[in-house]
């Protein structure tokens, strides 16, 4: 609760990541109101995991089926609609990537690097996030 007694809203997100031989890339979607680069996230609805709404998510926002790894990569806070919302983020290894996807009509999705990653994201916490999913899968952890 905050100082006014209202609950903290909590989110789950997800940093979808493809390997190949020669590359890793990072998926990014734009944000339905500000159209910034973000990764995909929501509400995690009543009777729903943290793990359930980052793969949820992925699959609305941007076309994206996988597999969670590993353990989360942390939490980030920000406010909206005058509330605390936390986000737990989560490392996606993708499988799939749909050529049609339910929010395709007023979202974008792009498949970048990690350098171009960090350039696109321009929240703190984002870029907090993507730092952290790079370190693990650099160290190979995660493959």
């Amino acid at each position: 609760m905050d100082l006014f007694g209202r609950q903290t809203i909590h989110q789950a997100s997800a940093v979808p990541f493809r390997c190949s031989e020669s590359s890793l890339e990072i998926c990014l979607v734009t944000s339905s109101s500000s159209r910034q680069w973000v990764f995909p996230k929501g509400l995690i609805d009543p009777g729903e995991t943290a793990e359930q709404t980052a793969l949820k998510e992925s699959w609305e926002e941007a076309g994206l089926r996988g597999r969670v790894v590993g353990e989360p990569l942390g939490v980030y806070q920000y406010r909206k609609w005058n509330r605390d919302l936390n986000v737990l983020v989560m490392l996606l290894d993708v499988a799939t990537t749909a050529e049609q996807w339910q929010e395709q009509d007023f979202r974008e999705r792009c498949w970048v690097g990690p350098d171009q990653a960090e350039n696109l994201l321009q929240r703190e916490y984002l870029l907090g996030m993507l730092r952290v999913a790079l370190e693990r899968l650099t160290k190979g952890e995660m493959r």
